[in-house]
């Protein structure tokens, strides 16, 4: 008997929100509604409401954001779960906890409860702090590393590079002075474009330094095992094997650089079929498309897309089994 296709789930982080998200899965899978319902409980208000109704203010607010983000992720990859064969996945930034959830490495509960507290340290610290974000297009790495050690040097501006989604797409973070300054820099050094993100705070900086006692606390209060699947950390670009590990890999996701184009090569090595991508949003699959030798990747968005990912593996197990 053939192996069924192999599919790995990746699942996106802040910015991947989006008003009005989850409402048709929710009609449409009772196991995606139960989840919602479950998550309502847990987080003491109408999470699935606010994510319905807006106001959009409101839920880009990282507080509400993550826990959002996390539910909807999971709600989608809920609807389809016994119809895939996941034996990898990776999440950007906190999106990690999606993939841990569905590795059996901690509980939906935990898992929420634990990125509930998470925004909400971030909230707080982003508030203690000017700062802000920028992705930088079609700009040399080393050349971006460079102006930001230099922007720093500089009055003793907080600057670093937060995301490293592609070679063509870098962001920085940092004082919302430096991230202008270094930008401005860059486009004269020559970089196509450097794009102010539309967030609260300076995400993956020392910034956010005042959220880790609070968060770390959260971390260590939840029950983690090892993951049943592989999980690629996007803090180091590996598979996790101990717990200890994931615990302190989380802690420093707060203030350090998202490695995602090393984590999504990393899980191309897992001899893949398929890459799905369950967040309300396309984010990390077109990324992935780009990547040498990269398999099909289908975006699962909505029931619609579910129904997509749906047909995709009937189609794939059939040539698996001829």
């Amino acid at each position: 008997m053939s192996e069924r296709p192999r599919v790995a789930a990746v699942f996106p982080g802040q910015g991947s929100q989006a008003v009005g998200m989850g409402g048709d899965i929710a009609r449409k899978s009772p196991a995606a509604k139960a989840l919602f319902d479950r998550a309502n409980e847990i987080v003491g208000y109408d999470l699935f409401g606010l994510m319905q109704n807006g106001p959009e203010e409101k839920l880009r607010e990282t507080q509400f954001s993550q826990p959002a983000i996390f539910v909807v992720n999971l709600a989608l990859h809920e609807a389809v779960r016994e119809t895939i064969n996941v034996v990898a996945s990776a999440g950007h930034s906190f999106g990690e906890f999606c993939s841990l959830t569905i590795a059996g490495a901690i509980s939906f509960e935990d898992a929420l409860r634990v990125v509930d507290e998470r925004g909400k340290a971030m909230q707080l610290a982003a508030e203690k702090a000017q700062g802000g974000m920028a992705a930088v297009i079609g700009f040399d790495a080393q050349q971006i590393r460079a102006i930001v050690e230099a922007t720093k040097s500089r009055g003793g501006l907080r600057l670093q590079l937060a995301n490293f989604n592609s070679p063509a797409q870098i962001v920085i973070s940092g004082d919302s002075e430096a991230v202008r300054m270094a930008g401005d820099a860059m486009l004269e050094a020559g970089a196509k474009r450097v794009v102010p993100l539309n967030v609260s705070g300076a995400w993956h900086s020392a910034l956010m330094q005042p959220a880790i006692e609070r968060f770390a606390l959260a971390v260590n209060s939840a029950a983690f095992c090892v993951p049943q699947i592989t999980v690629i950390s996007n803090v180091d670009a590996r598979p996790y094997s101990s717990v200890e590990q994931i615990k302190h890999n989380l802690i420093r996701s707060i203030t350090e650089e998202v490695r995602w184009h090393e984590t999504a090569i990393r899980l191309l090595e897992e001899k893949l079929d398929l890459v799905a991508e369950f967040g309300a949003n396309p984010v990390l699959g077109p990324l992935i498309r780009r990547l040498p030798d990269a398999p099909d990747v289908v975006n699962v968005s909505d029931a619609a897309g579910v129904e997509k990912l749906q047909k995709k593996m009937m189609a794939l197990d059939e040539t698996a089994t001829v």
